[in-house]
């Protein structure tokens, strides 16, 4: 198992049903499970009262997906079993009915997997325990909030303030980090935040490679508490070039970006990717003042995402969501993302080690070469390349260090910081 998950719960033998699975009875618990395999890796339970199984290695294209709740852990190994079709079944996200109510008479553990048709439910760590309150994941907030953000973090405190600050200061009004193992003092900036009024919720997701499921996870369960959501990384800036007159930052900024019309449930976002430029360490006042030149080329996109509009499978591609039908996409023009994506060298390195997305190549990795995600020229073995402070600087940008200047001083990264 992941070295971050084992923190988070002991762990069991999986849940191995034979197709029969009314009949079997729980196995033992003397084996370990292994993370290369399929795995059911958590639950969740949303307020319509369906259940979404998030697991890796299902055969979706065999057919229908069965959802199967199982008593287990018993003294006597009696297991009830419930199996019920999948409402949907995409990516890492199955959408089940909740089981019966009979089922949890004897307030034991429920454990939940699934089973494509014709194969063997997967081995399972899920649990469902509808006594239990969700509300350390789902914020409930007595207005709902127009414009939330939501991040999947790991060991990038030192990036985290700035991007809190900066968009709370814009109209973010939440924000959902999704911590995925993360080892340095993350909790410690977070605690800093929190005291200086931003309204923060962290959501332990350790699951390797797992980056579209966290944020299906977070479109599901936070649609009660946010209207709007901007999926976006933490070096990833929303900003607007008709913002550069502000003599101050206004909350209103991000809604005015928001579509008016009612059919549309997902605006995009250009993203322009930041170069080196010319730094050779992390700039101490951070990636706005020491990010000022990118790339001339355009890629990618980042979307503001209308929750109630997605759809009930839950599928993204990180970059946006499917939508329900009735709903559409729009490109928003007056704004962009600054994503300073190529820093200086003894940051940009850590991007070798591991990849956040189920379907992104880690980059040592020999196939997708091609991919935009990767770094042109750069190659497998994440040697420093003896130009890389200089390169992919074909535009010279500082629209946004300007304006940030203007707004804070010369580096939001240590504005009200207890650090030194």
């Amino acid at each position: 198992m992941p070295e971050p998950v084992r923190s988070l719960q002991p762990l069991q033998a999986p849940l191995l049903l034979p197709t029969s699975a009314a009949s079997a009875d729980c196995p033992g618990r003397t084996s370990l499970l292994n993370w290369s395999g399929p795995i059911a890796f958590s639950s969740a339970t949303l307020d319509s009262g369906d259940v979404l199984i998030f697991a890796k290695g299902v055969n979706h294209a065999a057919g229908g997906v069965r959802c199967i709740y199982r008593h287990c852990g018993d003294a006597h190994g009696h297991g009830v079993v419930a199996s019920f079709p999948a409402i949907t079944s995409v990516q890492q996200v199955t959408r089940c009915p909740a089981p019966p109510m009979h089922l949890n008479s004897r307030n034991a553990e429920l454990r939940v997997t699934v089973a494509a048709t014709g194969e063997d439910p997967i081995p399972s760590i899920a649990t469902y325990r509808p006594q239990q309150s969700q509300s350390g994941l789902v914020v409930t907030p007595a207005r709902k909030k127009l414009i939330c953000a939501c991040t999947m973090v790991h060991n990038v405190s030192k990036f985290l303030r700035e991007w809190v600050l900066y968009h709370a200061a814009v109209g973010v009004e939440h924000f959902f980090l999704y911590d995925n193992g993360s080892q340095d003092d993350f909790a410690d900036q977070v605690a800093q935040l929190r005291s200086a009024g931003i309204s923060i919720t962290t959501v332990p997701w350790p699951w390797i490679k797992m980056q579209e499921a966290g944020f299906s996870h977070s479109a599901a369960m936070h649609q009660s508490s946010c209207k709007w959501m901007a999926f976006i990384d933490v070096d990833e800036f929303i900003f607007s070039p008709n913002w550069k007159g502000s003599e101050k930052p206004s909350k209103s900024m991000l809604e005015a970006l928001l579509p008016v019309d009612p059919d549309v449930g997902q605006v995009y976002l250009w993203c322009f990717d930041f170069a080196p430029s010319g730094q050779t360490s992390h700039p101490q006042e951070g990636v706005i003042q020491g990010y000022t030149c990118r790339r001339k080329i355009i890629l990618r996109h980042k979307s503001l995402v209308l929750l109630a509009a997605v759809n009930h499978s839950l599928e993204n591609a990180i970059h946006h969501f499917t939508l329900k039908d009735g709903f559409r996409s729009i490109r928003n023009l007056q704004a962009r993302v600054n994503h300073y994506k190529y820093q200086a060298w003894s940051e940009f390195k850590h991007k070798f080690k591991r990849r956040v997305s189920a379907y992104v190549a880690d980059w040592r990795d020999p196939i997708n070469l091609q991919s935009a995600d990767r770094a042109p020229g750069l190659g497998l073995d994440g040697v420093e390349p003896v130009d890389w402070a200089q390169r992919y600087c074909d535009v010279k940008d500082n629209l946004l260090q300007q304006l940030s200047a203007r707004w804070f001083g010369n580096g939001l990264a240590t504005l009200g910081s207890q650090d030194t």
